[in-house]
């Protein structure tokens, strides 16, 4: 058994968290719920301690791993010491700006430091520090292999007193708790609970982007990168496919290759060459030239962007909290998910000072007002940009598109622009320090010049191009 109290504790008793899913986002919130709570239970249905490759409640886990600046400096605030960890265990790193090959639109941004490092761990890597870092804390237990049936609640439903279990193997029980958080990710029961438990159905936010990706990693024979870290071209409206190809631990290097509403990559070794040929750059092309598969090419499907907003409801339970991808859900390709994780946990650190129970629906309107607000606006005004993906396209959003459009074309000539844009996209900055006066004139009068150089051309529709012959997996020789 668990060996569970089947009533929350009291004033003096020892005091309960339960965190729903051993996510990143569930790992976050049990750091900071430690320092508040007694004990500390993380449930999760799969085996998460000891697990050193990708989990089955993890789908993305063989996909890039990409954690904004913002994200690994909140990390670091929460584990110290855990980048240099990561980086011990052979991950590169360099400037998130200027150690990478940014492109927009088919051009290259000039480069300009920002003075803060990505350091690209594979998801697995990180996952496993993360939770080790974690598991090291002494009032933190996991409970593994165990099914999440439900909530229990006082008899007027107004406080969550605990979660229905079922333990693999045995029968169903109940897990008293004071606290009970959902980091159970997109597929959260919480808005179906809420409802069996005479609440009104929370208002959700989708927009369908049909969003389709394949991954694969591989050795380098030789580094066409020139000491780079990573290249990245950005898909645009009119060429509406983008990558990834970004250096990791082990010595290997990982290619997430996308395209949105359907333009999907093939997971054929050919097909995958020649969707490759079709980016808006020929870098990733000619680099894989130079690289020798280690595994084969993974796909993963993201049709929708979702987000909860949990802040407009009129009421909710006492003792019950969400957080990560169960209230937000983003685009993947702009990376934000987990940083919006590691800032989501800051926002119920603070709603955890007063040693008193979270007023949830004030954690709710400071989690979308502080957190999820400005990177939920600046990417759906992205993908608003894609004409095939529909939405309301308001003034806002339209002066929005246009100005972003002028910020990347400045870009490409004003180093202090892409400084300004990659601080905003990396989370350092809200998006609205784009709209500095200083910064407005700095792109005003770049863009007016456009784009420095011309556009690179594809090896696609280069004539005469051919893909690079694909090798053979490493080891089937």
């Amino acid at each position: 058994m668990l060996d569970q109290d089947p009533r929350p504790a009291s004033d003096g008793d020892p005091t309960r968290a339960v965190v729903l899913g051993g996510s990143i986002a569930g790992l976050f919130a049990a750091r900071v719920l430690a320092e508040a709570y007694d004990e500390v239970l993380v449930v999760d249905r799969d085996t998460v301690t000891g697990v050193d490759g990708p989990r089955r409640g993890r789908p993305q886990g063989k996909h890039i791993n990409a954690m904004h600046v913002r994200g690994r400096v909140v990390m670091e605030e929460l584990y110290p010491g855990i980048t240099d960890q990561l980086i011990a265990d052979g991950t590169p790193f360099g400037d998130f700006s200027g150690s990478v090959r940014w492109y927009f639109r088919g051009r290259p941004v000039k480069r300009a430091d920002i003075g803060y490092i990505a350091v690209p761990a594979s998801a697995p890597l990180m996952e496993r520090r993360i939770r080790e870092r974690t598991a090291e804390l002494p009032n933190i237990r996991f409970v593994e292999r165990c099914d999440i049936l439900g909530l229990e609640a006082t008899a007027d439903h107004a406080r969550v007193t605990g979660v229905k279990v079922q333990p693999a193997g045995r029968a169903g029980e109940t897990i008293a708790a004071d606290l009970v958080v959902d980091a159970t990710g997109r597929g959260s029961r919480t808005p179906v609970w809420l409802e069996e438990m005479g609440y009104p159905r929370v208002e959700e936010e989708r927009t369908n982007i049909g969003l389709g990706y394949v991954t694969q990693n591989y050795r380098m024979t030789a580094d066409p990168y020139a000491g780079d870290l990573a290249i990245i071209p950005v898909a645009s409206p009119d060429v509406p496919r983008g990558a990834i190809f970004t250096k990791t631990e082990g010595g290997k290097t990982l290619l997430t290759v996308y395209g949105i509403l359907g333009d999907h990559p093939p997971t054929d070794q050919q097909g995958l060459y020649e969707f490759v040929k079709g980016l808006p750059v020929p870098d990733i092309h000619e680099a894989l030239k130079h690289a020798e598969p280690l595994d084969e090419p993974v796909a993963f499907r993201f049709p929708t962007t979702q987000r909860r907003h949990y802040e407009r409801m009129g009421r909710f339970p006492a003792g019950l909290l969400v957080i990560g991808d169960a209230v937000s859900c983003f685009n993947p390709v702009y990376a934000q998910g987990m940083t919006v994780a590691a800032l989501s946990a800051l926002t119920l650190r603070h709603h955890l000072h007063s040693g008193a129970m979270p007023d949830s629906l004030q954690y709710f309107r400071d989690l979308a007002r502080d957190v999820i607000d400005p990177p939920w606006e600046m990417t759906r005004t992205v993908d608003l940009g894609f004409p095939g993906v529909e939405g309301k396209r308001d003034f806002k959003v339209r002066m929005g598109q246009r100005y972003l459009a002028m910020v990347q074309v400045a870009a490409t000539r004003d180093g202090s622009v892409t400084a300004a844009y990659m601080r905003a996209a990396g989370m350092l900055d809200r998006p609205e320090s784009l709209m500095r006066p200083g910064m407005v004139v700095r792109v005003l009068l770049n863009a007016l010049r456009g784009p420095a150089g011309p556009a690179a051309v594809p090896p696609a529709v280069a004539e005469g191009a051919a893909a690079p012959a694909p090798a053979r997996l490493t080891g089937s020789r």
